[in-house]
């Protein structure tokens, strides 16, 4: 409860302090909560009282005519918290035990930290206080980072055993993201006519991905779509051949000149999903596709990059988004027969739908295809689609 009070009066100050009601909406919210819960009013009302009763959440009447009760943590003022530190705490009450990696991801709304270090910095300084308020786990098996917990209640020594292997999906941007990107973009160079070979009809065994891309030709009828990371054009040409004024834009100039060499009649440019802007043609698009183009990122750059996604959109325009699902980060030194070095990120479902709604999207729907083994596939496969308000 204390965390919910905490993010939300940071994501959602015009709202907070909170009602009764919508206090047990917080806790109970799906994304960004682990484990789910399903607090009943009374509950909620209960856990209230007795944290007013030791001074750590404040009761504020608010509204003319008939006012409404409402709560204010005081976590931050008892225990004279900066920023950073208020971020971590509220993320780790919010979803238990976490490494550096995943507290620097989900606290991104929260506060921007530089980097993972500066997260392991904030919990260090916290761990040293007089009356330390967070605590490293050890590492257990089958983990890749160790821990860390909070210690502002009766927290077991250790959380849950961990089913899969914890991942740092910000690996993938050790060295920083401009040389991340100069692998992604040499590796997609070296592989244009190969890749385009491989899968330029690759729709054509692939029902649901045809049945979605046909929604969003319905939706757009005939309004400017762009896809972002287009490869060499086949999805673009898709969306072109079905009547939307449609456009492909990609980081590898190779990749833009395999899909003007396939598809002549296509609008492809060289680009960067991060500065998209609007069309030339109208006040925004109707739909942005980010097609398997952010299977390369970081998970710290998600909510940047969707929020990069939704700005040219017009009211009512639709995001459409497919990833690979999953807990990994996968090396690959070669695709389609050349030497290649390249990471690709599977991400989490919840998160993806979290970034997706804290942009401010709404009418979410998201879909998660098991592999094809067919088609050697080896991986879940995830589509969210979700829109602007109007």
């Amino acid at each position: 409860m204390l965390g919910s009070l905490l993010e939300k009066q940071t994501t959602v100050p015009a709202s907070y302090p909170l009602t009764a009601n919508a206090l047990r909406t917080a806790c109970n919210q799906t994304s960004n909560r682990e484990p789910v819960v399903e607090y009943d009013q009374g509950t909620v009302e209960r856990i209230a009282r007795s944290l007013k009763e030791r001074e750590l959440v404040r009761t504020v009447w608010a509204g003319a005519g008939q006012r409404t009760l409402k709560y204010h943590q005081t976590l931050d003022e008892r225990l004279g918290l900066e920023p950073d530190e208020r971020a971590l705490l509220t993320v780790l009450l919010l979803r238990g035990a976490q490494s550096p990696g995943e507290l620097r991801t989900r606290a991104e709304r929260l506060h921007a930290f530089a980097d993972r270090g500066d997260v392991e910095a904030c919990l260090r300084k916290m761990a040293a206080r007089p009356e330390p308020l967070v605590r490293e786990l050890e590492r257990r098996p089958g983990q890749h980072d160790r821990r860390w917990i909070h210690l502002l209640g009766p927290v077991p020594e250790q959380a849950a055993p961990v089913a899969a292997e914890t991942v740092d999906r910000d690996v993938v941007i050790a060295d920083g993201p401009d040389a991340r990107d100069a692998r992604v973009r040499s590796a997609y160079d070296a592989v244009a006519t190969a890749y385009a070979d491989q899968l330029l009809d690759e729709l054509d065994g692939l029902p649901f991905e045809t049945w979605l891309l046909d929604r969003v030709l319905a939706h757009a009828g005939g309004r400017p779509v762009v896809e972002v990371g287009s490869g060499p054009g086949h999805v673009t040409a898709y969306l072109a051949a079905g009547g939307a004024d449609a456009t492909g834009i990609d980081l590898s100039p190779e990749m833009v000149a395999e899909a003007r060499r396939r598809f002549p009649d296509g609008n492809f440019e060289v680009g960067d999903l991060r500065r998209l802007g609007r069309p030339l043609t109208s006040s925004g698009w109707a739909a942005v596709l980010g097609w398997y183009s952010l299977i390369h990122l970081a998970a710290a750059e998600l909510p940047n990059a969707v929020a990069a996604l939704v700005r040219p959109l017009d009211p009512g325009g639709w995001l459409v988004l497919a990833l690979h699902a999953g807990t990994e980060v996968r090396h690959r030194d070669e695709l389609f027969g050349h030497e290649v070095n390249l990471d690709f990120v599977l991400h989490d479902p919840a998160f993806v739908v979290g970034v997706v709604e804290a942009a401010g999207l709404v009418d979410i729907e998201w879909y998660l295809r098991g592999p094809i083994p067919a088609r050697q596939e080896t991986t879940q496969r995830l589509y969210v689609v979700a829109r602007t308000t109007s």
